[in-house]
């Protein structure tokens, strides 16, 4: 076994492919990229830039030599810079106008946005999986009717399939504002030190539009559509705070999929996969917890709290730069995005193998469907020739003893009760005969298909993620 540390996010939790994204060969790969196009970029524009130093660059984009980038970066305390010294090592045609004119942030900041961005896609690929793996759930069970609860407590009747668009609107909800974050996301470019382009001013002269055509050049080769139009040394930070609160909220949302799912399999009327050789408790053999679905809401208790890295960051910057974001942005971002991609994968899992008890779903409206029909049953009678008041008194008093009953251990006998007064104007098998639980869902079933009909093109753009947890 291993004797350091190993985040369980990447061992155990987030997909290899977002671990990828995140790991050192693609964030000093991104690097060089962005090395390589401002050089392409100061050639184009008319700095002393030779195509063979571009082609040096370009044909060493991916063999990194991170030794000699560890250990020039004990001698001079800086990560930029050690890199700087090993890619200049490999292409040494080109060491001599690496990073020209730019900044620290302009590898380290341009990086994260299009590693964030990249993120972010691969997100909405597994968010769109969890909507199609609900959308199926809802639309076959539609019209299956099971207990509602408010605060917990039995309410009037839903139907299963009903409860799902509740989850589904939520995500979706997440899904827009993933949208909208990643379709306004900006490019920091080239800046300078304090964001002035000041070095840029010198190196071209004078020439503004140079600068301007540069930035634009930089952007697009990364496939952004613009540059923040002012900036410090750095991107805002407070574009974090806007991609956080986007991964908060799909944290929030799969939560609550999640804690519903484990109340319902604690009343054994969902159940999440479990295979055959799964082991659901090591001293109790029997037991099936909902262990993926405790998973869910685990980590998403942790990105809920990480999330709140990003505000006390942008809150804390102080004036054109301060270093203070740069160990904490480090740990929190990618850290945030490995957790929900791990979220999302099993909520998606759990979603698509998902089993519904019939059986139990209909004993458990069975115990509370006379009550909840008391209503109609009113109706009915004041209908025969009833008094509503008297009626009324009626049911109250028979209700509350049939539930006097039922909490001693026996079953529900308020329709017998009712049968037995004949000012009730109803028979017990009139009585009987009212008692069907889908006409007391109201527009349940009608309003799944019009949620799905309305919304299923948000999530059948996207293709299915592979990989499962």
């Amino acid at each position: 076994m291993s004797d350091i540390y190993e985040s369980p996010l990447v061992t155990r939790y987030a997909s290899k492919e977002m671990a990828r994204l995140f790991s050192m060969q693609k964030r000093i790969e991104t690097w060089r990229r962005l090395w390589l196009e401002l050089a392409r970029a100061e050639h184009a524009l008319g700095l002393p830039i030779t195509d063979g130093q571009i082609n040096d660059l370009e044909a060493h984009l991916t063999d990194i030599d991170f030794a000699c980038a560890e250990q020039r970066e004990k001698e001079v305390r800086h990560d930029v810079m050690a890199h700087i010294y090993a890619y200049g090592k490999a292409a040494p045609s080109a060491a001599g106008i690496l990073h020209l004119g730019a900044t620290s942030c302009y590898v380290t900041d341009n990086g994260d946005l299009i590693l964030y961005r990249e993120a972010f896609l691969l997100l909405r690929r597994r968010l769109t999986a969890l909507l199609r793996a609900l959308a199926g759930f809802a639309d076959r069970w539609k019209a299956l009717p099971t207990l509602g609860y408010t605060h917990y407590q039995p309410a009037q009747l839903v139907t299963v399939g009903k409860r799902a668009t509740l989850w589904m609107q939520d995500l979706l909800s997440d899904l827009n504002d993933l949208d909208y974050v990643l379709g306004g996301m900006q490019f920091l470019g080239c800046r300078g030190t304090t964001g002035t382009e000041a070095s840029f001013l010198d190196l071209f002269e004078g020439d503004t539009a140079k600068i301007d055509l540069l930035n634009r050049r930089l952007a697009a080769a990364f496939g952004f559509d613009a540059c923040f139009p002012v900036c410090g040394q750095t991107y805002p930070r407070k574009q974090d705070s806007r991609f956080l609160n986007v991964l908060c909220g799909l944290a929030q949302s799969c939560y609550r999929l999640a804690q519903d799912i484990r109340l319902l399999q604690h009343d054994c009327e969902l159940q999440e996969p479990f295979e055959s050789g799964q082991i659901g408790s090591s001293a109790m053999a029997y037991k099936r917890n909902p262990m993926r679905c405790e998973r869910i809401c685990s980590l998403s208790r942790y990105l809920m709290v990480e999330s709140m890295n990003a505000p006390l960051t942008a809150s804390a910057q102080w004036l054109e730069r301060t270093l203070d974001d740069s160990a904490n942005r480090r740990l929190s971002l990618p850290e945030a995005f490995l957790c929900a991609d791990a979220i999302l994968r099993l909520s998606e899992n759990v979603c698509s193998g998902l089993q519904v008890n019939e059986a139990v779903i209909r004993r458990n409206v069975d115990n509370v469907l006379p009550f909840i029909t008391t209503e109609n049953l009113l109706m009915e009678a004041v209908k025969r020739g009833g008094d509503r008041q008297q009626l009324h008194e009626l049911i109250r008093v028979c209700s509350m003893e049939a539930a006097a009953r039922m909490d001693r251990g026996g079953d529900c006998d308020l329709l017998r009760r009712l049968a037995e007064h004949p000012e009730f104007c109803l028979s017990g098998q009139e009585l009987e005969a009212l008692l069907v639980p889908e006409n007391y869902v109201g527009r349940a079933p009608e309003q799944v298909s019009a949620f799905l009909e309305n919304h299923r093109t948000l999530w059948e753009t996207d293709r299915p993620c592979g990989e499962n947890p």
